[in-house]
């Protein structure tokens, strides 16, 4: 499994007016990171304000949608919401069914079941919608593809409209409205919508009050959101916002049942916690072939009956962790014989279609490649493909179409139907297409902000970038990072599937949890120098608050690197220099030069000092014109001037700040 290459960012340089502007030094330094430099720029970011709805154009396909919709309710027709099993299709479900209620029509809900009938709209749901009497078939979060499933339900005299927010083919559904985001006539902002996001924006528009709608609905907006992976920016993050606090504040029955038995409290509810705690347990029901559990649990309005849906959900949850082990461990197996280096093709018989999905998403990370895992029954194939890499998987599922039944999705997850003799010819023409078209670059830790100072990671710091929120795609959590930090204890936790580390830096100790991650794998241990990179928050234990580095990245410092940068001017970490170091070095130089030594080799020029402290020691001797350094290509040259017996050291600026 590969390692991420790591972008550690210069020393930072913290804009003096956004600290008169009332940011905290740390604020300041990530805001700054991501090109937010001005007072006014940070004040409209971190507002994070939605915008007036009655100004924001509608949707292409819309008022086609609005009008059918009232003549729907005019007419006392039924209409079905038809959605998805995933925690957006459900979101969406729920919103726009309560929504039509409330408007006055009489309104069913279906979601396909996931194990029976596959994602997406399929000829006997529509059958049976229409034995229910259904008019009108509203889909949400799906249904861009059904382009033969909206000419039958025309043939039984049932009309279609399509709400969804995935990639459109070549030929739309000849539906009575077709309103998707990622239509090619519409660009800007709306492309980025989630299903729930598009069904709210319809509700909007069918009402005409979207304030209300917001106060209603965010909640449901900001769940579907965070669970898809939409980018949280513009109105998404203004609703997720809004969203978050209204499930801090005031959340649904069932909502509040889950967050409880999830252990989650509202000073917790972040994105991070919808995304990785409340999401997960949605989710199990649609993966387990239960969907209308969670369907239910959402719009459950007795506290009992949402207690009792919860405990469901969380036990669903409990079987979903299990059989996602099982497939993760066989995958392993199965992956031990082939080539490094090209997409990922699992097929085999008996893998739980409903759980192939995450499990494809870890091996993706895992050996940063696309990943397409398929399960296998009897002369059928469903496959869940998770991309890495910025590869488009919805393109090269086009390119691949001759060897597939079916697909959708979009440029980082789609779904697929196959037979089971073809899979071999599709992996072959999948490993060409990625050959002929690899991924736009490789995945990579990339810091907002090196901390070389220990102040910036002071309580008051650290609680401060909660203006950030609400965090995740395209407006990620702030990822900080050290160099040259002491590793001085490791502690396996969570019967050893975790583990505990401390760092030293600069005089100061830091508590660090890395979840998922073993003590074996570190790769480091106590005693070593090591670069780290972190999310760092504020943790509450026993009534005591401090602040706990959150591990996403561990590796031992590369010694020449840090001492080029302090050569350079850098970061010198931990590096410390007495007086009596300095003319110790001053006398094993004044033997060897003139000299010419290579970074990795600087330590040798005097072995009573580490690499790092010599690297100080020619940065101070440079600044007071005792010694001409020069770096290049790998190569230091030193050349000494003279050494006066009464130099005064406070002339080098390095030497003033370590020694102040």
């Amino acid at each position: 499994m590969k390692e991420k290459a790591w972008n550690i960012p210069q020393p930072p340089i913290i804009p003096q007016e956004l600290l008169q502007a009332g940011c905290t030094p740390l604020l300041a330094a990530v805001l700054a990171a991501r090109g937010i430099c001005t007072a006014a720029e940070a004040r409209a970011y971190l507002a994070a304000e939605a915008p007036r709805w009655e100004d924001v154009p509608p949707l292409p396909g819309t008022d086609a949608t609005v009008a059918r919709l009232r003549q729907a309710r005019d007419r006392g027709q039924t209409v079905a919401v038809y959605g998805d099993y995933d925690v957006d299709g459900i979101t969406a479900t729920c919103l726009l069914a309560d929504c039509l209620t409330r408007y006055g029509i009489h309104t069913l809900t279906y979601i396909p079941d996931r194990l029976e009938e596959g994602y997406g709209v399929n000829a006997g749901a529509i059958r049976r919608l229409k034995q229910l009497g259904v008019d009108l078939i509203v889909t949400v979060d799906c249904g861009i593809t059904a382009v033969a499933e909206t000419d039958f339900a025309r043939s039984l005299g049932m009309d279609m409209i399509i709400t969804d927010h995935h990639e459109c083919q070549a030929e739309l559904p000849a539906a009575i409205a077709v309103v998707d985001p990622k239509r090619p006539d519409l660009t800007g902002p709306d492309r980025d919508l989630a299903g729930v996001g598009v069904a709210f924006r319809l509700a909007c528009a069918l009402t005409g009050d979207g304030e209300t709608m917001l106060d209603r609905y965010a909640d449901l907006v900001a769940v579907g959101t965070i669970a898809d992976v939409m980018p949280l920016t513009g109105a998404n993050r203004a609703i997720v916002r809004r969203g978050l606090e209204a499930l801090r504040t005031a959340p649904r029955p069932g909502l509040a049942a889950l967050m409880e038995l999830s252990g989650l409290t509202a000073d917790r509810l972040g994105a991070n916690a919808v995304g990785f705690t409340l999401a997960p347990r949605i989710n199990a029901a649609g993966r387990l072939g239960r969907v209308g559990d969670a369907a239910a649990l959402v719009m459950e309005s007795d506290p009992g009956r949402a207690m009792a849906l919860a405990e469901q959900l969380c036990e669903m949850n409990r079987q979903r962790q299990a059989l996602e082990a099982d497939i993760w461990d066989q995958a392993l197996e199965m992956l031990a014989g082939m080539p490094r280096g090209k997409p990922i093709v699992l097929a085999r018989a008996g893998w739980h279609q409903g759980v192939i999905g995450i499990v494809a998403s870890r091996l993706a990370e895992a050996y940063q490649a696309p990943t397409v895992m398929i399960s296998l029954d009897g002369d059928k194939g469903k496959g869940s493909c998770r991309s890495w890499g910025g590869f488009n998987l919805f393109d090269a599922l086009a390119a691949c179409g001759e060897h597939l039944e079916s697909f959708g999705g979009h440029a980082l997850a789609a779904g697929l139907n196959i037979r089971p003799e073809a899979v071999d010819a599709f992996r072959q023409a999948l490993w060409d297409y990625y050959e002929a078209h690899p991924p736009t670059g490789e995945e990579s830790l990339d810091p907002d902000v090196l901390v070389t100072d220990p102040s910036l990671l002071s309580m008051e710091c650290v609680a401060s970038l909660e203006a950030i929120e609400p965090c995740g795609n395209a407006n990620p959590r702030p990822l900080l990072c050290m160099t040259d930090a002491l590793l001085t204890m490791v502690t396996p936790i969570g019967s050893g599937r975790h583990v505990r580390l401390q760092l030293e830096r600069a005089g100061q100790r830091y508590d660090c949890v890395w979840f998922a991650k073993t003590a074996d794998s570190l790769g480091a241990g106590p005693g070593d120098r090591v670069d780290a990179a972190f999310y760092p928050q504020v943790s509450e234990f026993r009534g005591r608050r401090s602040v706990q580095l959150m591990m996403t990245g561990l590796r031992r410092t590369d010694l020449a690197a840090l001492c080029a940068g302090i050569l350079a001017g850098g970061d010198i970490g931990d590096s410390h220099l007495r007086r009596t170091d300095l003319a110790g070095l001053w006398r094993s130089l004044s033997e060897q030069c003139p000299c010419q030594v290579r970074l990795s080799r600087l330590g040798s020029l005097d072995p009573r000092l580490e690499p790092a402290q010599v690297a100080l020691g020619l940065r101070v001797l440079s600044e007071l014109g005792l010694a001409n350094v020069s770096l290049r290509d790998g190569q230091v040259q030193i050349l000494l001037v003279a050494w006066q017996s009464k130099t005064d050291l406070d002339r080098s600026p390095t030497w003033r700040r370590q020694n102040g």
